[in-house]
């Protein structure tokens, strides 16, 4: 069943891609429109061959540089939701799982990649215009080595998803975020809608688009990750537990929250580091936050959150006293 849109007296009707290739072609066109202004986007097909990779052999690469200090990467594979699940979608993202479990082979795609981009000017042009001198190799590592995340854009939704999620939850569940984009036409015009907004990619619990009720643990959140990590957090929720008892530490499919009458803040746990969004005021973070680095977040994220936050970025044990003194002004500011 297709839909319609209509806007300003028109009707749009929804376009159906009978290449694989034309719907790459959307994305490609359409990408800082789709995933934000400071992105860069390299067409694997077109500028690499897979074995030249690596052996990764994805549709795409996605590195979202909206934070400099902390990129995110994406493993893009770009599909027709016609195409057969489980003899075509599914076997390629697996190969990206057991990529993101081999540091032997993400050293080498990371050297690959930082290659690709310095071979090619009007690429390095693009990651220094939004790195702002950080050195270019060690943004690419940083991406690829903290981030785990597979961006599956399909041109409709996929039943299959909702299986995998719930009986792979560690892979399919954890790593694999999804995007319906569909393309409306009346003429020469054409509008185009992702779902759920890019921006929002990393907070939308997907599993839930698709029906599916899943329980998520700390242990969810921790696998795979450093011992620093692990020692971060804990030594977060032994301090916090201290300043009151009845906390609860709720861990969702994205993050683990720290709550009393509300939430107050977001952890997302990271191969290398933590994140934390505290619902505060920017102004108070500025003023508390001296020894790690804060990021502004922007007005349809802190949407999402309803209010005003931000995020912390942690990556060493070494002065969490003024963390935790945050997050206690936070459990005061919000309880």
């Amino acid at each position: 069943m297709r839909t319609a849109l209509f806007s300003s007296g028109k009707r749009f009707h929804e376009l159906k891609f009978k290449k694989e290739q034309d719907f790459e072609n959307l994305i490609v066109d359409n990408y800082k429109m789709l995933f934000g202004e400071k992105t860069v986007y390299i067409d694997v097909k077109n500028k690499a061959e897979g074995k030249s990779l690596g052996g990764v052999i994805p549709d795409g690469l996605l590195f979202d540089i909206s934070d400099k200090d902390n990129p995110e990467f994406y493993l893009v594979e770009v599909e027709l939701a016609k195409h057969n699940f489980y003899k075509h979608i599914f076997p390629q993202i697996t190969k990206f799982f057991a990529f993101y479990r081999n540091s032997a082979s993400q050293n080498r795609f990371i050297e690959k990649v930082h290659k690709l981009v310095k071979s090619n000017n009007a690429l390095n042009d693009e990651f220094m215009k939004y790195l702002h001198g950080k050195e270019l190799y060690k943004s690419i590592k940083d991406a690829v080595e903290n981030s785990q995340n597979i961006l599956l854009i399909l041109d409709d939704d996929k039943e299959e998803i909702h299986e995998v999620q719930g009986i792979y939850n560690d892979t399919w569940g954890k790593m694999v975020k999804v995007e319906i984009l569909k393309k409306y036409h009346t003429g020469e015009e054409h509008v185009l809608t992702l779902n759920p907004d890019f921006e929002e990619v990393e907070l939308v619990d997907t599993s839930t688009v698709y029906g599916a009720d899943q329980t998520y643990s700390e242990d969810f959140h921790l696998d795979n990750v450093t011992e620093t990590v692990k020692s971060i957090y804990q030594q977060i929720k032994n301090q916090m537990i201290r300043v009151d008892e009845k906390l609860i530490f709720n861990p969702q499919k994205y993050y683990v929250s720290i709550k009393k009458k509300k939430n107050f803040s977001y952890i997302k746990i990271r191969k290398k580091k933590i994140r934390i969004v505290v619902m505060l005021p920017i102004s108070v973070g500025r003023e508390m936050i001296k020894k790690h680095t804060i990021t502004e977040l922007s007005k349809g994220v802190q949407g999402f959150y309803n209010g005003e936050c931000f995020k912390v970025n942690i990556e060493t044990e070494e002065h969490l006293d003024e963390v935790i003194s945050l997050l206690k002004k936070a459990y005061d500011y919000n309880n």
